[in-house]
Parts: structure tokens; sequence; C-alpha cells
């Protein structure tokens, strides 16, 4: 595929780094490598290295190790989206302050996605003389709506990429055609089954390059997965032609399986990988490693580097890793439902523990441990020169929650299941490994590690807006550290979307959400989509452009007979803050009262007690409010300055439309700057000032109505 250059945008990323700093760090002892994982959907409440996981944990040894020879940070906040989390990590601002609220989907606006003025975490470390890299998933943008299309991570500052661009950031849905061999909807795992399930015991498993060789079952595995695993697309019950069969479809992708792969190059060019590329045809986990490890081996000895392995497990959908002998259950595995909400338990179980097998494999095959002689991880982080972070980006989704954490108020909610997540920092700065440290710390914070390896002192001097991340690092080197953070905060909201538009209705269960961005995300996820495009039996008789929020659904399934209750309406934004002991959950939506009051804006504050014990912590779980008109002299303190806490965090961000650059002044550098954009592609961009999904003259005019203004 062609490598397509996209300098002019990468000229304005260039613009956002020239900020202070020595640009360079020629002459100087090299500074620890960093080695950053981010799993994906995975919640404290999975994790024994915590004291959690329920009665069934996934077996996370390699990890585990990892934490052991480390630090674990028991009180850990990410936000409760995938996207959001990314953007407070990588910008070190809270989601109020760059409108990055929820999960990214198709239709949201570059204003909702990190600006390209950020000092991102490779931009702030490339002073330091850091090459940086990421593998796997992205999410901080979609190609759709940004300006620079693919070669959206390099222009927010990374050196090298390969990974998935998604038109969602998540896997797609799964093929149930197993790559065109079965009608539709028939293979729920996107593989053939055996014939006890209704598929094969034999077959022609085919590849993209025209190569076929006749498979047969062995043991508990069908010859459809092991085709699927090996990137093939096996033609049950056939043997193999001397031409590829005309109905075999190696161009649809499949979740985990057949991804969109894109590289990103630091010249500033891209490169897409087609579905019949052998590359876009592995398990994400496998591929994300497999790919790390080759851009780690091949660094310089004397530059640092930062390589960011994020990981697409355990995301929906839910499906069966590779067979390996080192994942006991994993071929045993293949007589599961993947659309089967009991199984899919299991198979969450079973990609978690993929993720730490890749885990362990990659610190292995980049020296950073060995295998001893019972094949248990041999970490001595002290003798390398690399730190390595770990950390969950939200808790777990709904049906994968391990008790005693709630599973109704889980991922996408501000929660303690929603946000609590784990933590774990090893290398050659920690002191005296092996201990946990229960002071509260954010998943923005890691912006201001990132930045004190790297040797800054003072990573908010490096940045000329104001950043949400609190110093990390002394935890790190001073296990009698107190804590830092008075307070934490978390948030999940509505992304931008052209002239208001937001994301349609999803059932999932008795609830109803607009967290999922689509159609096909909602039905992943189990859900009855309720937007448009509608065509669930349940929907029947309503309008074909569907309905714009959950409480409509609930005026019409009242109406029309088909639930004897509404649903549960999750809110469409949810927002948490806390101190050590007491936590407030601020939830907005659009409730149903009535058929007379379908829909009123309606916010609620709720106060908690909470704590991290093991193994049952006090948590925020329906019923179990504090009454706000009844509370106890400490309770009332701590439920005020919570309150004020949250009201100034609010009041510190300024109000100042036309203004791309995060500058806070308007001023001709914005006019610019927006014809830039205008002539780039006139589509959606940080200066689409009315959000109507153009960069155009209108906007031009309101900034030139803003001009002079200074919002610092």
């Amino acid at each position: 595929m062609r490598r397509n250059a996209i300098a002019g945008v990468l000229a304005l990323a260039a613009v956002a780094v020239g900020c202070g700093g020595d640009g360079g760090g020629g002459g100087r002892a090299k500074t620890p490598n960093i080695l950053f994982v981010i799993m994906d959907d995975v919640g404290i409440d999975q994790m024994e290295a915590f004291g959690y996981g329920g009665g069934t944990p996934p077996s996370m040894p390699n990890i585990g190790a990892i934490a052991g020879h480390g630090i674990r940070f028991r009180n850990a906040w990410a936000m409760p989206a995938c996207s959001t989390t990314r953007g407070v990590i990588f910008d070190g601002r809270f989601p109020l302050r760059t409108n990055v609220k929820g999960a990214l989907g198709e239709n949201d606006l570059a204003n909702s996605m990190v600006n390209p003025y950020e000092v991102t975490v490779p931009k702030l470390l490339a002073r330091r003389g850091y090459e940086s890299a990421l593998f796997g998933k992205f999410h901080l943008a979609l190609q759709g709506n940004d300006p620079a299309g693919y070669g959206m991570v390099a222009n927010l500052g990374w050196n090298y990429f390969a990974g998935w661009l998604d038109e969602t950031g998540d896997p797609s849905s799964i093929d149930t055609t197993a790559g065109g061999v079965a009608p539709l909807g028939t293979w729920h795992c996107g593989f053939v089954p055996g014939a006890a399930q209704g598929g094969a015991d034999q077959g022609a498993c085919y590849h993209a390059d025209g190569s076929c060789r006749e498979l047969s079952s062995s043991g508990p595995v069908p010859p459809g997965r092991t085709c699927r695993d090996e990137g093939g697309i096996l033609d049950p019950d056939q043997a193999c032609r001397a031409a590829v069969p005309s109905y075999i479809d190696f161009e649809t992708l499949s979740a985990h399986y057949v991804s969109p792969l894109v590289y990103n190059y630091a010249d500033g060019s891209y490169e897409r990988v087609p579905p019949t590329d052998p590359r876009a045809r592995q398990f994400r986990a496998t591929f994300a490693v497999d790919a790390a490890i080759d851009w780690i081996k091949e660094r310089p000895g004397d530059r640092p580097w930062m390589a960011t392995v994020s990981f697409a497990s355990d995301h929906t959908p839910l499906m069966q890793p590779p067979v390996s002998r080192d994942l006991p259950g994993s071929a045993t595995s293949s007589d599961l439902d993947c659309a089967n909400q009991n199984d899919q338990r299991v198979l969450s179980n079973l990609m978690i523990e993929s993720l730490d097998l890749e885990v362990g494999r990659l610190l292995v095959e980049t020296g950073l441990a060995r295998r001893g002689r019972d094949g248990r991880l041999v970490y001595r982080p002290g003798q390398t020169e690399t730190m390595v972070v770990i950390i969950g980006d939200n808790g777990s989704l709904g049906t994968t929650v391990k008790v005693p954490f709630s599973v109704s108020r889980s991922k996408g909610t501000a929660y303690q299941t929603g946000v609590w997540v784990p933590l774990i920092v090893s290398g050659p700065l920690v002191r005296a490994p092996g201990r946990r440290v229960e002071q509260m710390v954010n998943a923005a914070d890691l912006y201001a590690l990132f930045g004190e390896i790297a040797g800054f002192a003072d990573v908010q001097a490096e940045v000329p807006r104001p950043i949400d991340a609190r110093p990390m690092l002394p935890y790190v080197t001073n296990p009698a550290q107190g804590s830092i953070r008075a307070w934490n905060y978390t948030e999940v909201g509505v992304n931008l979307q052209a002239n208001g538009a937001i994301n349609g209705p999803c059932a999932i269960s008795s609830t109803c959400t607009q967290i999922p961005v689509s159609k096909s995300v909602c039905e992943d996820n189990n859900g009855i989509w309720w937007g448009a495009g509608l065509d669930d039996p349940i929907t029947e008789g309503a309008p074909p452009t569907g309905f714009t929020y959950c409480c409509e659904v609930n005026q019409f399934v009242i109406a029309n007979g088909r639930a004897a209750e509404p649903y549960d309406i999750a809110p469409l934004v949810s927002v948490g803050i806390r101190n050590d002991r007491y936590k407030i959950v601020e939830n907005s939506l659009r409730a149903y009262v009535s058929q007379d009051e379908p829909c009123v804006d309606t916010t609620t504050m709720e106060f908690y007690e909470i704590d991290e014990a093991v193994p049952v912590p006090k948590l925020d779980n329906e019923g179990e409010e504090l009454d706000t008109e009844n509370l106890t002299p400490v309770q009332q303190r701590n439920y005020d300055a919570l309150l004020a806490q949250l009201q100034a965090l609010r009041d510190s961000v300024p109000d100042c439309p036309g203004d791309g650059n995060i500058d806070f002044v308007i001023n001709q550098a914005d006019l610019d700057d927006w014809r830039f954009y205008a002539d780039l592609t006139g589509q959606s961009s940080v200066y689409d000032v009315n959000l109507d999904g153009l960069t155009d003259e209108t906007d031009r005019s309101l900034i030139e109505s803003y001009l002079g203004t200074d919002c610092r």
C-alpha cells in the first residue's frame, strides 16, 4: 500500500511542541526507557494481585509477578470510558477541559478528540530525546472527523504507530459468516465450529495468498478455529480447489481477528494495510506485542524510548483467543457461544489470561525478564533500564464484573466499579519494591510520572496551559511519601457532534444507555438499538429514524405495551469527586417521569462513604447513599468541601470560543490556523466554532467577533 504524506498537518503538531525544554538530550546520561501497557475494560475487580477477582478470577501470573516486584497503586481512578482515560493520560487534562468526554464514535467531531496543539506525552518526552511508539488501540481521535486522517497518531506526536484504526476506535463486529462460507448470523464466534455445533470437522483452509491446505479435527479444536487462528478461512466439508471459491471473503473485518491495520511513520507518512494482508489477520493482542518487540529491539542503546502497548482485550466483542498450551481452557473453549452472556464471562477470563501471557512474552523477548525452569516469569526490574507501567483504562464491562463489585454500576459510570482500576509501576527507580500505595492517584497523574521519569522537575512548567496531573514519582522513590492528592475526579459525558446530535439509545438488559456509539456497538454488547436504523422486533412501529433519547424509548414501549416497566435510564453525564473517605456522584440525564412528562432534565447528587478494604470494599452501591438531609457534622463538612471543590474545578475552565490552539487568547494566530484547516479539508476541526461539522467562513466570522478576547 502506498504511503500517504500529511506534512502540512504535522507542521502544526511541531508548532505545538516548541515551547521550552532542551529539545535533544545529547551529552546527558540516558534516562530510563518506559514500557506502558494499557489493558482495555479490565477493572480492579478482576485482579487477584490487588486482593479481588471474586470466585473465578482470571489467572494473571505474569502481571502478578510485575506487581510483586513493583508498586501496586490500590487507590487509582481512571475515567469511566476508554477515550476519556486515554485523553487524560496523554495530555494530563480532565475531560471538562478538553471535551474528550466519552468513548469516541464515528459521528464525534474533532472538537471532542485530543487537540493537536496539546503537549501530549510523546511531544513532552521528545524534549528529553525520547523516541515514542504506540502499538494496538489508539482511540484518542478518529480518522473520519480528524483533519489528519489516518496520520493522526503521528500528528499527536508519536514517532511510530502500528495498530488498528477502526471506524469507532474499538473492534468491529464479529463476521458471523466466518469469511463468507455461511449464511449471515450463523457463526457467532467468527469461525466454523465443529460438527457437533452444526459446523464441520474437516474442510479446506484458504489463505489470502491463494494457498490452501486440508484440515480435520484434532482433539477439541475444530478445523474452522485452527484455520481462523492462522489467518485463513475454512470452507467446511470441502477439499482444496485450484482457485479460491468466489464466496470466500477476505475483505470483511472480524473483531479481534481481522482488523483495519494502519502504520504511521516518523516522516509523516502512513500506510493502510488491507484485510487480505497477513499482518491484518492476527489476533490483536498477539499483533500488538509482536510489533512492540520488533520496534524495541531496533532502538539504539544511547537514546531512551517509550513504547505504549495498548491492548483491545478485554473489550467486546468477546472471543476465544488463539489456542495455546500455556492457556488452560483455550482448546476446550471452542464450544462456547460468543453471543451467550454466560459464556461471555468465561471468554472474558480467557481474553484477560491471554493478555497476561502476551505481557509476559513482551518482557521476555525484549530482555526485561526471562523464564525460570518452572516456566514462571523471572523479573528483576532493578537490573533493567526500563520502567514498566500497567493500567486498566476503565472499570470492567457489567456482564464481566466480579463479586462483590456492582454489575449495574460498572464501566460507563462514575461509581467505584466503573472507575477504580489496577495501576502497577515497576522498574529501576522503584524503592522498596513489593509494596502497596493506598493514597489516591488519577490516570492523569501518569502524565506527570512520565515527565518525571524523563527528568522534568516541574512538569506543569513545561506545558503552557493548566494540567490536572499531580506529581507521582515521589511515591515511586520514597516509601514514606504521604498523600499528594487531597481529592480525586472522574467524568464521562456526551461528545460533541454536528448540530447537537447525540448517540442513539441502546437498551441493554433492563437499562437504556447512550454510551454505545453505533448500532453495531450496541448489538455487540447484547443490546437493542433504538436509534436510526432500528430493526429489532420489539421496535416495530417506531419511527424509522429512531429515537433521540432513552426517555422517548420509554414513552414508546409503555404506550405500545412492549414492556411492563420502563427501562432504567443511564446518565448522559456522570461525575465523581472524592477525598480519602467520602465521595459524591453527580448524574445528569433526561428522565422518564410519565407519559405526560416523558423527558425531564434531571440531575442527582449522591453522597457515599467508601474505602478500599480487601476482600470486600465499601462501595457506592445502590441503596447505600448517605441522607444529605441528615448528615453528621463530619459528613456535612466533607460533603460541603467536595461540592466546593467540584465547583472550583468547573470555575477553572474558561469559556473561550474560537480558541482552537488553546492558548486562551483569540488573536490573529487563530485566524491563521483557521485558514489552514479551512483550506486543508473544510470539514471538522478544532476551528469548527459553531459545531456544524465544517470549518468555513461562518467560523471565521465568529473568530473575528471574538478577536481580542483574553481568557487567561
